[in-house]
């Protein structure tokens, strides 16, 4: 009987990780990372080429906390949507000189500086042609891939001013319309914001990229002591889930995975193979 029940027991911690690992890899593409050091803890087709919906959003607003911090611009404008990048782009200098003026806007002027933020993060498999990631009828594609987001992300998130605008479950904003105060509430729809020590970060939607998401969880700090030395870990972890159709769902099954893997190589003394880094 004893020996029954423990294979019972054994036998369902099989299936459920079983059921994690399939629900883990419907989406077309994930990633799990370490965001404190950038250390890949698992991964699928992460370096494939895939839409990523409105994650592109990531990239418009680490330009525009760019120009904000470096030109000392003003954030409390009411500039939305496309206007944002009109709006910085017209005040950034040109990445391409010798373009037609006539043909060469401010918001070619802000993806270009999207662009370049790419290429300086390495993000060598991503093409942002807009601000807001829409592709339809949109020529050339954009693209990006789980890996090249995730590298945005760690760079995002590294700003106290983004973190503090994904973790908003909700924000009342006012602005004024034909000589009307207008208030309106802004809602995220991120539904996993707030459980499971997550505090972001995006979600992304388009019919060719499907349901995508970047969560950003945090547990409390570990301290490891030996003799008279203490060494503090920060434990962020990060998922990145591109092509799914069940993101919360399988956002939630990666990051519960991501956790078991963390602990795994933790134990094992953080050894990180400089060819799984971000």
């Amino acid at each position: 009987m004893h020996l029954s029940r423990r294979f019972l027991i054994v036998f369902s911690v099989f299936l459920s990780s079983a059921a994690l690992l399939r629900s883990a890899a419907a989406a077309e593409a994930y990633l799990i990372a370490d965001a404190q050091t950038g250390y890949i803890l698992e991964e699928q087709e992460s370096r494939k080429k895939l839409q990523v919906g409105s994650l592109t959003k990531i990239a418009a607003a680490s330009v525009a906390l760019d120009w904000a911090e470096r030109r000392s611009g003003d954030l409390n404008q009411a500039v939305p949507a496309c206007t944002l990048a009109y709006h910085v782009g017209s005040k950034v200098e040109s990445l391409a000189p010798g373009q037609a003026s006539s043909k060469y806007t401010p918001v070619d002027a802000f993806v270009a500086q999207m662009n370049a933020l790419a290429k300086q993060l390495k993000m060598d498999r991503t093409r942002f042609v807009n601000p807001h990631g829409v592709d339809y009828k949109v020529k050339p594609m954009p693209y990006s891939t789980a890996e090249d987001m995730a590298r945005l992300t760690r760079y995002a998130m590294n700003k106290a001013s983004f973190r503090f605008y994904v973790s908003q479950k909700e924000r009342q904003i006012s602005f004024d319309r034909a000589g009307r105060r207008i208030n309106y509430m802004l809602r995220n729809t991120n539904e996993l914001l707030g459980k499971m020590g997550i505090d972001g970060v995006k979600t992304g939607r388009t019919a060719r990229s499907g349901d995508c998401l970047i969560l950003y969880a945090n547990r409390q700090a570990e301290v490891v002591r030996q003799g008279q030395m203490e060494t503090v870990y920060p434990r962020h972890l990060m998922v990145v889930l591109l092509g799914s159709t069940n993101r919360f769902g399988e956002g939630t099954a990666l990051l519960q995975r991501g956790w078991q893997l963390y602990d795994q190589w933790a134990a094992g003394g953080r050894v990180a193979d400089s060819k799984k880094m971000l």
